[in-house]
């Protein structure tokens, strides 16, 4: 019994909810159906949100208390806030919050809807492997060469590498959310057949 529930829970479609949901906190019981908790991407962006808060902070009150200026600390906060997109994408990837335009996903049964799903992370997967492959080569070319950044002269790679490395967590959450969808699939379709074969005589 307890099993053909869990089974109507996996198959309900996580996008058939109500806009209001985007805005409530984080289940904590489902972040703990996942092997890797997302929590983890909250609380680097949490980390990344402060630096820039702390930067931005100190970057006004030198430049209104003294004549000095933190112009170069702005380098800091590009890298910062591509660094809480990438980090704020893997989080919604994860928990399948990514907007989305729903006038033909809502247009079928659940079963339909699980296998746009799937479709849909693999594509996301794809893009990110693509967008991954793309920032190494970018991150070693800047390594092969020595580059350095404009503003405080440290080697440009040190902040391309995290392009490639969070482009490739974004790929594994959307493989393991393809991973998700395939399972609840399986449970609709095992659940149609138990259920056709109690109605038969």
């Amino acid at each position: 019994m307890e099993q053909q529930e869990q089974a109507r829970r996996d198959a309900a479609p996580q996008h058939a909810v109500d806009s209001a949901l985007i805005t409530e906190p984080v289940d904590q019981a489902a972040d703990a159906e996942f092997r890797i908790s997302p929590r983890i991407e909250d609380w680097i962006g949490i980390v990344v949100m402060m630096l820039l808060v702390i930067i931005t902070f100190a970057n006004v009150a030198v430049r209104y208390l003294t004549d000095e200026s933190f112009a170069w600390t702005e380098e800091f906060s590009v890298f910062l806030m591509i660094v809480l997109a990438l980090v704020g994408g893997s989080a919604a990837v994860a928990r399948d919050r990514h907007i989305r335009i729903e006038f033909f996903f809502e247009r079928g049964s659940e079963a339909r809807q699980r296998r746009l799903a799937v479709v849909s992370a693999v594509a996301v997967a794809i893009m990110f492997v693509a967008l991954a492959v793309l920032g190494a080569r970018i991150t070693w070319d800047e390594y092969t060469y020595g580059e350095t950044s404009p503003g405080i002269g440290v080697p440009s790679w040190w902040y391309s590498v995290w392009l490639p490395l969070l482009s490739a967590c974004i790929a594994l959450r959307a493989l393991a959310l393809a991973g998700r969808n395939l399972r609840a699939l399986k449970a609709l379709h095992a659940q149609r057949v138990q259920d056709g074969g109690e109605r038969q005589p």
